[in-house]
C-alpha cells in the first residue's frame, strides 16, 4: 500500500505525483495544508522531522525527500521505466535531478513567496505571522522567509532567484534544441523533475520568461499533453488557491520583468 502526504501547490509533491501517474500506481493521499502550518503537527513531525512534504509510506516504511521517493518508486515498481537504462543517459538525468534539489528548488521558494504566498500569510495577525515563521525548524530558512514575507521583492535573495530561472530556461532551451527531451529522445525523471517548476512560473503568469525559447515551449507543450500532467499538477490544487496564485502572479509580473530587464 502506498500513502502520500502532500499539498496541492507543493512542487516537490507534484514531482512525486507525476511519477505515481507515469507508473500508473494506486495510492492513498493525506493532504496537508502547508500554508496553514499542518506540516508542523507533532504526529507528522515524527514521520518527517523537516516539516516538509512529500512523505511516502510504502507498506509501513517511511521514505522522505522527493527525488529519493521518485527513484524509489521507479525501482520498486514495474511499468515504464523513468530512469535511462544506459549509464551515460542516466548520469545526465541525475545532473538535472541534482540541479533541481540544489538550485532550482531553493530559487522557487522566494519567487513563490514574494509573488503570492506572502499575501495570504499577511492576512493573519502579527502574532500568527511570527508563529508561522518561527515554526520553520531551519533557522536559515526562517530568516529568509521573514524577508520574503515582509520585504517582498526587496528581499535580498529574490533578484538572484529570478535571474537563476532566466538562466535555467535558456539552458534547457539549448539542450532541447538537439533532443526531444532533456536527456535524449525518451521522457525521463529529468523531465518530470523540471515540470512542476516550469509549471509554477506558468501558473504565476510568468510564461513570457520563455517566449523567445521555442524549443522549451515545444517541450512544455509536450509535457502538458501527457496524461500524467493534469492529475499530478492540478487535481489536488484547490481552485481558490490556483486562482489566487495566478491573480497575484499577474500583479507581481511587472516586478519580475523589472529584475529581468536590469540584469547587470
Amino acid at each position: 500500500m502506498l500513502e502520500l502526504y502532500h499539498h496541492g501547490s507543493s512542487v516537490c509533491a507534484a514531482k512525486v505525483r507525476l511519477i505515481l501517474a507515469e507508473k500508473n500506481l494506486e495510492w492513498t493521499g493525506h493532504y496537508l495544508d502547508i500554508l496553514a502550518g499542518e506540516q508542523f503537527n507533532p504526529d507528522y513531525l515524527k514521520l518527517n522531522p523537516k516539516a516538509v512534504v512529500p512523505t511516502l509510506i510504502h507498506d509501513g516504511e517511511v521514505i522522505t525527500e522527493s527525488t529519493i521517493i521518485c527513484e524509489y518508486l521507479d525501482d520498486a515498481f514495474t511499468g515504464h521505466p523513468l530512469k535511462p537504462a544506459e549509464a551515460l543517459p542516466r548520469a545526465r538525468m541525475r545532473y538535472w535531478t541534482k540541479l533541481v534539489d540544489e538550485e532550482v528548488h531553493p530559487a522557487v521558494r522566494p519567487v513563490t513567496y514574494v509573488s503570492t504566498h506572502r499575501h495570504t500569510i499577511l492576512k493573519r495577525s502579527q502574532a500568527e505571522v511570527e508563529e508561522h515563521i518561527e515554526r520553520d525548524p531551519d533557522p536559515m530558512w526562517r530568516e529568509r522567509k521573514r524577508g520574503w514575507i515582509f520585504d517582498g521583492f526587496d528581499a535580498p535573495d529574490v533578484r538572484q532567484a529570478v535571474l537563476f530561472f532566466d538562466h535555467l530556461l535558456k539552458r534547457m532551451d539549448a539542450i532541447l534544441a538537439s533532443h526531444e527531451w532533456l536527456t535524449g529522445n525518451t521522457y525521463t525523471m529529468a523531465d518530470s523533475a523540471l515540470t512542476p517548476y516550469v509549471n509554477r512560473l506558468d501558473m504565476l503568469g510568468f510564461a513570457d520568461m520563455w517566449s523567445p525559447h521555442h524549443h522549451l515551449r515545444r517541450w512544455f507543450d509536450q509535457v502538458r499533453n501527457r496524461p500524467s500532467f493534469e492529475p499530478a499538477l492540478f487535481q489536488y490544487l484547490p481552485e481558490d488557491l490556483r486562482n489566487d496564485m495566478r491573480s497575484r502572479g499577474r500583479q507581481a509580473w511587472p516586478e519580475v520583468k523589472k529584475l529581468l530587464d536590469n540584469k547587470t
